[in-house]
């Protein structure tokens, strides 16, 4: 494949930060699904991503992004917006490499991925209610106090780091024809779709979001990055704008992927508890989207399909109560 230069990331992007973090993040498994496989009528399986230390893929592009600044810039301090699960892999790895990290969230985010940052030393500021609310703080924070940042998405090393799972696919599934990936700001979806599309250009990329405050999904209707109300939602993790002056995952999402799904709350309470009852995995709202996809029949799959299960931080008595309720 002639990869398309305008992109602002590559497969080389991609191979650089594979080889950058390794041993730093694991090598997550591809495991069949026998249940949805017969489901579907063909080969699915689930990419667990929950494996990494930190619950969630996010300690890829975070790895990466921190490891490809100048020592200067780390030994400053970090900081980031976040909806939990990148505000964890940075507070992570900020904590392996011995530097600061403040994590600013908004009051959206669930009480027990707080906590999980807490827990690794990181400084934590709850601010307004939403992405965006956060994401004026991290301006703030690096115009007063010179702090670096490290974009949640939007950023070609982040980006990267994402991508690395999209090689792994390829070697682990070569006849790979099918990725459902969760879409939120469009690191993920973005990363996956260029390391997948270069490898194997007949595989198709489709992006699983939520009805409530699909941001991407709206972005490439309108052609444009565009301002979303932030909802509750089952899937937390998803939720967040692209901000109005993306520069690199809108472009990514809009060129490379080849459809969207949006699914109710139901249907992720769903995937979910499928997540649980059939593949014994503790998976939260935004792993369990392209479970929920195809549980809900809203996806045609053709040929071996990988399902990008991202994370697994979940409130435990959230996924109590819905795995002790009956399926409708």
């Amino acid at each position: 494949m002639i990869e398309n230069p305008f992109l602002p990331v590559s497969r080389a992007d991609v191979e650089r930060a594979a080889s950058r973090i390794a041993g730093g993040v694991v090598r997550t498994p591809l495991v069949p699904s026998p249940t949805l496989s017969e489901r579907a009528g063909q080969a699915v399986h689930l990419k667990l991503e929950t494996r990494q230390p930190i619950g969630a893929f996010k300690l890829r592009g975070a790895i990466n992004a921190i490891l490809s600044l100048e020592d200067a810039a780390r030994r400053r301090g970090l900081v980031t917006a976040s909806t939990g699960n990148h505000g964890r892999a940075v507070a992570y790895a900020a904590r392996e490499l011995g530097v600061s990290a403040t994590i600013c969230m908004s009051s959206l985010v669930p009480a027990n991925k707080v906590e999980a940052i807490r827990s690794l030393g990181a400084d934590i500021r709850i601010v307004g209610v939403s992405q965006d609310d956060a994401q004026d703080e991290v301006e703030r924070l690096v115009q007063t106090l010179r702090l670096t940042p490290i974009p949640p998405f939007d950023d070609v090393n982040v980006v990267a780091g994402q991508g690395t799972i999209g090689l792994e696919l390829v070697e682990d599934l070569p006849d790979l024809a099918t990725v459902l990936v969760p879409l939120s700001g469009g690191g993920l979806a973005g990363g996956i779709a260029v390391a997948v599309k270069a490898l194997k250009p007949q595989a198709r990329i489709i992006g699983i979001s939520m009805e409530r405050g699909a941001a991407m999904h709206a972005a490439i209707a309108a052609g444009k990055p565009v301002a979303v109300r932030e909802e509750e939602t089952l899937a937390d993790s998803l939720g967040g704008g692209i901000g109005l002056s993306n520069r690199v995952t809108f472009a990514l999402c809009r060129d490379l992927l080849d459809g969207i799904v949006l699914l109710t709350e139901d249907e992720i309470a769903a995937g979910i508890r499928h997540a649980a009852r059939e593949e014994d995995e503790v998976v939260e709202g935004a792993g369990a989207v392209g479970i929920a996809a195809i549980l809900a029949d809203k996806v045609q799959l053709l040929g071996p399909t990988a399902v990008i299960v991202s994370g697994g931080n979940i409130d435990p008595e959230i996924h109590r109560n819905l795995i002790g309720r009956s399926t409708r």
